[in-house]
């Protein structure tokens, strides 16, 4: 059965439905004033997204050269990375701490990311989580999983950061709708995090070690600012464990993910590595699981073909995998075919895998 991840997101007016931006800023207008906020973040991350595609293409990236596997396809974590050139762009040659984001900040994914709650997407550190804790949350995306997390820890309190400054401005509108005083959002570079040494209780994160080519650098900086004996958390995808079924060859497209991420400097399969990252970092007491994002209603089912055909089929994906070596146009094709066969199947069942684990700073 799908579970419903959307409490307590508030609802935006569609800037597609055909409704004239007078009009539409008079409803915003007679919103109550949390949701008016809300709606203006997403109008601005929206502006924030085209105001980059400015002169450039959308999307357009420049590719680093890359040795080639078998068949002349790109290997999976071999040398070579995406490179964003445009002027400003957070993804540099010279620079792997920042890569450019491989999920982008389409409508579709974020969509995604407003199904996301603590309760769903953070169920296994909420029972570790005390009033009065001091949590930061890193790579915090839009807020819809931070501000479960400061609800937990209140009166504590809740720093959350993110590269993306749309993405805050998101976040701080989820935490005024929500009426979370204790949460507060910062626009920052987790290696370099503006807090002082053993200044927090828990540190939390959630698919974001699995795009982060130096994941010892991020590391190295969370340990910095945790308390002597403050806990690390981080729930992330196990690519090769997630399915479609019936699968329709739709395992190929799984592929193909991988190695996108793979090709950005990521580690697709970080879920089930947690464990031993953790320890090679210096961390103690690792408790490990692993838990899935199950798609199983058919209101879920017709979610996650949208969200697939809008984003892992867009053009912008398929110009960079096929441009890459990832993927050709004919697998992307096959792809679509399998992903249109799997939503009209009456016993159409998907999930992703995540790998989650605690820790202890010593």
């Amino acid at each position: 059965m799908g579970v419903n991840r959307t409490r307590g997101v508030a609802p935006v007016i569609p800037a597609k439905a055909g409704i004239s931006s007078g009009v539409r800023a008079s409803l915003v207008g007679a919103l109550p004033a949390p949701l008016a906020l809300w709606e203006r973040a997403t109008r601005f991350s929206a502006w924030v997204r085209a105001a980059r595609c400015r002169g450039v293409p959308c999307g357009r990236l420049a590719w680093s050269p890359r040795p080639l596997g078998e068949g002349g396809r790109a290997a999976a974590g071999e040398g070579g990375r995406i490179v964003n050139t445009r002027r400003g762009a957070r993804s540099m040659p010279d620079d792997p701490q920042t890569p450019e984001y491989t999920m982008g900040y389409s409508e579709e994914f974020l969509q995604m990311l407003h199904r996301r709650s603590a309760q769903s997407h953070a169920a296994y550190l909420l029972p570790h989580l005390k009033p009065g804790m001091r949590l930061l949350d890193f790579g915090c995306g839009p807020g819809t999983i931070s501000v479960g997390l400061a609800r937990a820890v209140e009166p504590g309190e809740l720093h959350g950061v993110d590269l993306e400054e749309s993405q805050v401005l998101m976040a701080r509108a989820a935490a005024e709708a929500g009426g979370h005083a204790n949460a507060t959002f910062h626009v920052g570079d987790v290696t370099a995090l503006p807090f002082e040494d053993d200044s927090f209780d828990v540190a939390h994160c959630h698919a974001v070690l699995m795009h982060v080519p130096d994941t010892k650098a991020v590391l190295a900086e969370v340990k910095r600012v945790l308390k002597p004996g403050g806990m690390i958390a981080s729930r992330e995808t196990i690519i090769a464990s997630s399915f479609l079924e019936p699968d329709y060859r739709a395992s190929d497209a799984w592929v193909t993910f991988a190695n996108l991420v793979s090709a950005n400097g990521g580690h697709p399969q970080m879920g089930k590595e947690l464990k031993a990252v953790f320890i090679e970092a210096g961390f103690t007491g690792v408790r490990a699981g692993a838990s899935f994002e199950f798609f199983g209603s058919a209101e879920d089912v017709a979610f996650f073909h949208s969200f697939a055909g809008g984003w892992f089929l867009s053009p912008e994906v398929i110009e960079k995998a096929t441009t890459y070596g990832v993927a050709t146009h004919e697998e992307f094709e096959t792809a679509r075919e399998a992903l249109d066969r799997w939503k009209a199947d009456p016993g159409a069942v998907g999930a992703i895998c995540f790998g989650e684990a605690v820790a202890f700073k010593p």
